[in-house]
C-alpha cells in the first residue's frame, strides 16, 4: 500500500509548483484557522515573511482577495495597483505596492481548507493560462490531502526557491592511496575535471594529467607531508583553477576536497574593481556582501555592516521612508531609486534591483537634490511606526467607516482585532444608566460573562475601572491579574488587555481582549490597542445615534405604506417591500391598491433618494394619488395633478409612477406611466412580456405635461407584476438585461400561490447584503370573469 506523503510536504510541493507553473516570483499559502474565523499564513516562497506580518491572520469576512476567494470558492485575480484600489481598498492601504496576484481556494468535496496565492511583478503580464494552472495545482493539493485537514503552524514555513544566474561553485572529493597511486573519486570531482565515471580508471596519472605540469610536483609534496594542507592548482586548459583542501585519512591515504570556485571568484573580483558601490541584501533586507567602493561611500566597514539592515546601522538611513523603498522593491519586484544625504552634505543615489532571492543595491555619488528633488523619498511621519502597527489602525478605521449599526460595528471589531492580534476572546461593554452592559462577545465559555452583566461603573473590576479612569490595563499573565484583582473569576485565558472606549473625551464603555498564552505587550502594541479603543468608541457612539434614528425612520416608513390591501371580487392582490441596505434603510418606493366603483386602481411609484426626506415625499404623493383616484379622476389626470403637486411642494426630488385602473369583471384596464419601468404581464400559460405602454416624463418636471393612456387586456388567470427598478438593478448589468431576467423568472416560476410567487421573485434581493436601492413589488391575478 502506498504510503501517504506528510501534509507539510504536500503543502510545500503545491506552493512551489504553483509558483513555477504560473511564472510567478513568489507565493503564499493560507490555511483555515481551527475556529474557522480567519485564514492563517502557513507557507511562503519568494516573499520575505516579515513583509506580510500584518497579514499573518486574515479574517474570513474581511474584504480582501484571499478572504473573497475562500468565501466564494472562486479564483480572484488582481492586475495592478489601480485594480487593487478599486476592488480591495483596504489591501491597498496595508500594502501600497504595485504588484499583480491571483488567489484560488483549496477546497475538498465538503469544505474549503485554505487559499493558494501567487504574485507577479507589477510590470509583468501574468501568462494567459496562469489561472487555470493555479486552480489545477489547488485541486491536486486538495485531492492529495484527502480527508486530512492541515493545521496552520504558529510560524509560516519559508521555502527556498531555486537559485538562478551564472555558474555556482562546484566541489568534489577523492581518496588518494599513496602507496600505489590509486584514487577513488566521486562523480562531482570527475565533472569538475570533465571526466565521466566510465572514462576514469582510478589511476593518479589520469588526474594529474589534467593539471598544469608546474603544479604536479607541489601537489605530491603536499600529499607526502602527512599534514592538512591547502593548495591552489591550475588546470591544463589554462582557464580555471582549483582550490585543494587535503588531510590525512586512513593509514597511507589522503582525503582531498577540490573546489572549482573560479566563476564566483571572478565575479567577486569584477565587482571589487568597480568604482560604484555594490551591496547585496538577502530577502529579509540584511547586508550579505558589499564591495570596497561601498565601504568608502558609506564610511562603514564590512564587519560593521554585514548581517545587519542598512537602516539599523546607518543613522542617516534610519527614517521609515527608506525602509519602505526596500519593501516596495521586494513586493513589487520592480527596480526603484532614491537619494539620501550622508552627513554633512554628501548626497548618494541608491538604485535597488530586486528578485525573489534578495536585492542588489548600486550606490553612486550624487549632487544636491536640485532637479532630482522629485526622486527624494517622502518625509517620514512625525511618530515613526512600523507597517504592521499602522496597518491595524488603518485597517480597522477603514472597516469602521462602512459599519452603520451597533451590530455592524461590533462584528467589524471582532473580525478585525482578534485575528490581527492573535486573540481568542473579546467582549464589548457600553455604559448605560451607571452600569456596564454587554453588547457583543466572542470566544467566552457559556455563562462566564453573566455575573458581570449590569456591573456598576464604579465596581472594583478591570472592565469597569478602565471605563472610570480612562486608562488601559494590560495583564501579561494570570498571576498579574490576580495580584491586581484577588479572587476575580478567570477562564483558560493567560493574558488580557482592558481598553477604555472614549469618544470626544467622554467614556462610553470598555473592550476586553483575551489571549490563550502569556504575552508581553510591547509599547507599540499598547499604543496601537489604545488607539483602536478610541476608533471603536467613536464608531459605537455614531452607531448608537444611527440606531435611534433608524428606529424612528423605520416607524415612519411602515406608517406611510398600506397596512392592508383591499379585497376585490375577481382579483387577488399581494405586495412586498424591501428597504435598501445602505444609509437609513428607508426610501421613496411605494405601492397601493385603491378600490374604485368599477374595480381597483393599482399604483407603483419611486421617489428618488434613500432618506427621511424621500420617505416623507413618498407619503405625500401616495396620499395625493389616492385622493385623486377616489375623486374619480382619469388615470392620466391623476398623474398630471400629482406632478403639479410635487412641483408645488418643491422638495428638490423627482418621482416615477405607473398607474393601472382595472375592471376585474371584463379584464379591461387603462394604464399610464411617468418615467417608470413597464409592468410585466404573465399569461395563464406562463408566457410573459412587458406591457407596451406609452410613457411620459418623471413627475416634478413639467406641470403642464399630459400623460398618454394605453388600454390593456388582462385575461382570466393572468398575473400582472408592477415593481420598482430596485428589483432589476444589478451592478454592471444594463437595466434592460435585468428586466429580461425578471421576465424569465416570472415566466418559469410556480404561480399557484401569489404570496409564494412574490417571495420567490424577491429571493435574490432579500439575500443581498448590499442592496443599493429599496424594492417594491405589487402582484395582481385575475381570478374570474
Amino acid at each position: 500500500m502506498r504510503r501517504k506523503e506528510p501534509v507539510e510536504a504536500l503543502l510545500a510541493e503545491a506552493l512551489l509548483r504553483a509558483v513555477r507553473t504560473t511564472s510567478a516570483y513568489g507565493g503564499v499559502l493560507y490555511l483555515r484557522s481551527a475556529d474557522g474565523r480567519s485564514l492563517v499564513l502557513s507557507t511562503v516562497a519568494g516573499v520575505p515573511p516579515h513583509l506580510l506580518s500584518a497579514f499573518r491572520n486574515i479574517p474570513v469576512a474581511a474584504p480582501l482577495p484571499v478572504s473573497e476567494a475562500f468565501r466564494t470558492g472562486r479564483t480572484v485575480q488582481v492586475a495592478d495597483a489601480d485594480d487593487t484600489m478599486r476592488r480591495f481598498p483596504r489591501l491597498a492601504v496595508g500594502l501600497p505596492y504595485v504588484h499583480a496576484f491571483a488567489c484560488t481556494p483549496v477546497t475538498t468535496d465538503t469544505e474549503p481548507l485554505g487559499v493558494l496565492t501567487v504574485l507577479w511583478p507589477g510590470s509583468a503580464v501574468p501568462p494567459p493560462a496562469a489561472k487555470r494552472q493555479l486552480r489545477t495545482t489547488a485541486n491536486r493539493l486538495a485531492a492529495a490531502l484527502g480527508n486530512r485537514v492541515p493545521v496552520a503552524p504558529r510560524s509560516p514555513l519559508v521555502l527556498p526557491l531555486p537559485a538562478i544566474g551564472g555558474a555556482a561553485p562546484r566541489a568534489g572529493g577523492l581518496d588518494w592511496r599513496l602507496a600505489d597511486g590509486w584514487i577513488t573519486a566521486d562523480p562531482a570531482l570527475l565533472a569538475v575535471l570533465g571526466l565521466t565515471p566510465e572514462e576514469f580508471g582510478g589511476r593518479a596519472e589520469q588526474l594529474t594529467e589534467h593539471l598544469d605540469a608546474a603544479d604536479v610536483e607541489p601537489l605530491h609534496a603536499a600529499l607526502s607531508a602527512d599534514a592538512p594542507f591547502t593548495l591552489r592548482v591550475r588546470l591544463r586548459d589554462g582557464r580555471r583553477e582549483l582550490e585543494l583542501y587535503g588531510r590525512p585519512g586512513r593509514p597511507g591515504t589522503v582525503s582531498l576536497v577540490a573546489l572549482d570556485a573560479d566563476a564566483a571568484t571572478a565575479a567577486v573580483a569584477a565587482v571589487e574593481r568597480l568604482r560604484d558601490g555594490v551591496v547585496a541584501l538577502d530577502p529579509d533586507g540584511r547586508i550579505s556582501y558589499l564591495n570596497h567602493a561601498a565601504e568608502l561611500l558609506l564610511e562603514f566597514s564590512r564587519e560593521q555592516l554585514t548581517g545587519h539592515h542598512p537602516w539599523s546601522v546607518l543613522p542617516w538611513l534610519a527614517e521609515p521612508a527608506y525602509e519602505d523603498r526596500y519593501r516596495s522593491a521586494m513586493l513589487a519586484q520592480q527596480p526603484t531609486a532614491f537619494l539620501a544625504c550622508r552627513p554633512p552634505e554628501h548626497w548618494l543615489a541608491f538604485s535597488l534591483y530586486p528578485d525573489a532571492h534578495g536585492l542588489t543595491v548600486r550606490i553612486v555619488p550624487a549632487g544636491p537634490p536640485g532637479a532630482h528633488r522629485t526622486a527624494l523619498p517622502e518625509a517620514p511621519p512625525a511618530a515613526p511606526a512600523t507597517l504592521g502597527a499602522t496597518y491595524h489602525l488603518l485597517q480597522l478605521a477603514s472597516a469602521l467607516t462602512e459599519a452603520v449599526t451597533v451590530k455592524e460595528v461590533c462584528d467589524c471589531v471582532i473580525d478585525q482585532i482578534l485575528p490581527g492580534f492573535d486573540g481568542q476572546e473579546m467582549a464589548l461593554y457600553l455604559a448605560r444608566a451607571g452600569r456596564m452592559h454587554l453588547v457583543a462577545q466572542t470566544g467566552y465559555p457559556d455563562g462566564f460573562l453573566a455575573p458581570f452583566e449590569g456591573t456598576p461603573v464604579r465596581a472594583r473590576v478591570p472592565g469597569a475601572e478602565v471605563f472610570s479612569t480612562g486608562a488601559p490595563a494590560f495583564f501579561e499573565s494570570p498571576d498579574e491579574l490576580l495580584a491586581a484583582y484577588p479572587g476575580i473569576a478567570q477562564d483558560e485565558m493567560r493574558a488580557w488587555a482592558f481598553l477604555p472606549l472614549v469618544a470626544s473625551g467622554l467614556p462610553v464603555g470598555s473592550c476586553i481582549l483575551g489571549f490563550d498564552r502569556p504575552r508581553r505587550f510591547t509599547s507599540e502594541e499598547r499604543s496601537v490597542l489604545t488607539a483602536l479603543g478610541g476608533l471603536i468608541a467613536q464608531a459605537l457612539e455614531r452607531a448608537r445615534l444611527y440606531d435611534a434614528e433608524f428606529t424612528l425612520a423605520r416607524g415612519l416608513q411602515q406608517a406611510l405604506l398600506p397596512h392592508r390591501l383591499p379585497e376585490v371580487t375577481g382579483l387577488e392582490v399581494t405586495a412586498r417591500y424591501l428597504p435598501g441596505t445602505r444609509g437609513m434603510e428607508i426610501g421613496g418606493d411605494w405601492y397601493d391598491a385603491i378600490s374604485t366603483p368599477t374595480g381597483v386602481c393599482l399604483v407603483i411609484g419611486d421617489v428618488e433618494g434613500h432618506n427621511v426626506g424621500a420617505a416623507a415625499t413618498m407619503g405625500q404623493l401616495r396620499s395625493a394619488v389616492r385622493a385623486f383616484v377616489i375623486s374619480g379622476s382619469q388615470p392620466d389626470v391623476v398623474l398630471t395633478r400629482t406632478g403639479q403637486l410635487l412641483i408645488d411642494l418643491d422638495p428638490g426630488l423627482l418621482a416615477s409612477c405607473c398607474l393601472l385602473r382595472l375592471d376585474p369583471a371584463t379584464g379591461r384596464a387603462l394604464a399610464v406611466r411617468a418615467g417608470h419601468v413597464p409592468p410585466l404581464l404573465r399569461q395563464a400559460d406562463g408566457h410573459t412580456e412587458p406591457l407596451d405602454l406609452e410613457g411620459g416624463p418623471l413627475l416634478g418636471i413639467d406641470p403642464d405635461v399630459r400623460y398618454p393612456t394605453t388600454e390593456v387586456r388582462m385575461p382570466v388567470g393572468a398575473i400582472l407584476a408592477l415593481f420598482t427598478d430596485g428589483l432589476i438593478e444589478r451592478p454592471g448589468i444594463p437595466l434592460d438585461e435585468g428586466l429580461d431576467q425578471l421576465r424569465t423568472d416570472l415566466a418559469h416560476s410556480p404561480g399557484h400561490e401569489l404570496g409564494a410567487l412574490a417571495d420567490h421573485l424577491l429571493r435574490d434581493a432579500r439575500r443581498s447584503s448590499h442592496r443599493a436601492d429599496d424594492v417594491a413589488l405589487l402582484l395582481a391575478r385575475r381570478t374570474t370573469g
